[in-house]
This record gives C-alpha cells, sequence and structure tokens, in this order.
C-alpha cells in the first residue's frame, strides 16, 4: 500500500520529508510527488493538475493512503470523492472544500505586485500561479462529501485562522471524521512542526484498519 504526502503551493515534496522522518515508516511505501512535474508541459490549472494527479495516484497497485496539504489536500479531497474504492484513508491539512473567491482575488492581486524571484521556491513562474488559483475559484465540493466513506483525519495549525471555520465544518460534513488542532503550527504545519504532525499521523493510521508500523 502507498502513503502518498501531497504539498501545497509554495512548497514542493521535500516539504514533507521531516514529517515522513519523524513518522519513521518503511521508505519503500512512502512517496512524495512534486505536483508540478506531473504537468509535463501541459497548461498550468487545476483541471490539468488533477487529472495528471488522478493518473498518478491510479498508477498504484491497490488501495492508497493519502496525506495533502492545502492544495494537496483539495487535490485529495479531489480524488476521494471520485475513487472512494481506492481511497483507504485521507488526512486533509489546511484544507478548503469550497473555494473563498474573495480570498483567492485578493491573493492574486498580491501575486501581481510581487517580484518573479518570489515564485521560484513553487517551481511556476508568477503568471502559471496566478493562473492555478484562478482556475480553482469555482471549486466547490460540498454536495459529493458525503461520498467519502474512508477514515477522514481533518487538521489546521492552531494559528492557521484563515482555514479553522472550515476545517470544523469538514469534520462535522465528512461522515466519521475526527478534527485535531496542531500545536505550535501555521498554514504549513508540515513546515511550522514537522514532529508533532507525525505524532498525530501515526496515531491516525496506528488506528486505521491497515497500518505500516
Amino acid at each position: 500500500m502507498a502513503y502518498i504526502f501531497v504539498h501545497g503551493l509554495g512548497q514542493n515534496a521535500f516539504s514533507w520529508q521531516k514529517t515522513i522522518e519523524y513518522i519513521d515508516m518503511d521508505t519503500q511505501q512512502v512517496v512524495s510527488p512534486d505536483l508540478f512535474s506531473l504537468l509535463e508541459g501541459s497548461k498550468v490549472d487545476y483541471h490539468n493538475l488533477y487529472h495528471h494527479f488522478f493518473d498518478y495516484c491510479e498508477s498504484f497497485n491497490g488501495p492508497v493512503q493519502l496525506c495533502g496539504l492545502s492544495l494537496g489536500a483539495i487535490l485529495s479531497l479531489n480524488y476521494a470523492i471520485d475513487r472512494p474504492e481506492k481511497v483507504n484513508s485521507l488526512i486533509l491539512v489546511a484544507a478548503q472544500y469550497t473555494m473563498p473567491r474573495f480570498l483567492l482575488s485578493v491573493q492574486n492581486g498580491i501575486f501581481q505586485i510581487l517580484p518573479n524571484s518570489m515564485f521560484q521556491k513553487m517551481g511556476l513562474p508568477k503568471k502559471d500561479v496566478i493562473q492555478l488559483t484562478s482556475s480553482m475559484k469555482k471549486l466547490d465540493f460540498s454536495r459529493q462529501l458525503s461520498d467519502i466513506s474512508c477514515p477522514t483525519l481533518i487538521l489546521c495549525g492552531e494559528k492557521d485562522k484563515p482555514n479553522r471555520k472550515a476545517a470544523e465544518q469538514l469534520s462535522s460534513l465528512i461522515n466519521g471524521a475526527k478534527l485535531e488542532i496542531i500545536k505550535q503550527a501555521g498554514h504549513e504545519a508540515n513546515v511550522d512542526n514537522p514532529e508533532g504532525l507525525a505524532e498525530i499521523i501515526k496515531i491516525f493510521w496506528n488506528q486505521t484498519a491497515s497500518s505500516p508500523f
């Protein structure tokens, strides 16, 4: 069984490295894809990114365990809705299930005035980042959350105020979902407190039927 850690916008595959090390898993079971490398020259928008992420998850034999943060959480949520029989468990960190259009517009306005050099660590040029976030404005999974049947853990950093409400709502809308707040962490919990995040993930996976520990 594959354990897939999916990074957020502004991150890369290595953003999960310390968390994975603290979990101390069999590395043969763990993958952390670089999302934007999956695009392979395709137009940068949510539809194309999800299409390639979907194919990536499908490439694994048997079920998968998904753990995504922010953009990675949205992609993971989308896949769990489309392929409930494929996802054994789901962890969503700093997730949104219906996009806050006003905040995305404000964010894109800020992006417009930032220098291109600020976007280098994202692995995308500025115009592609803006194109991607703009393409996400109409995403709304609220009517499909009941389709998720796997064990689900909703996480949010204690300092991540913009995503706290969505986390609480997700935990009540997904059947059987659990909510936990990550101490000493903001939006990028896998960077802010990888050890604390790892401990929460490890406990959750130990409670699921298929555990790597």
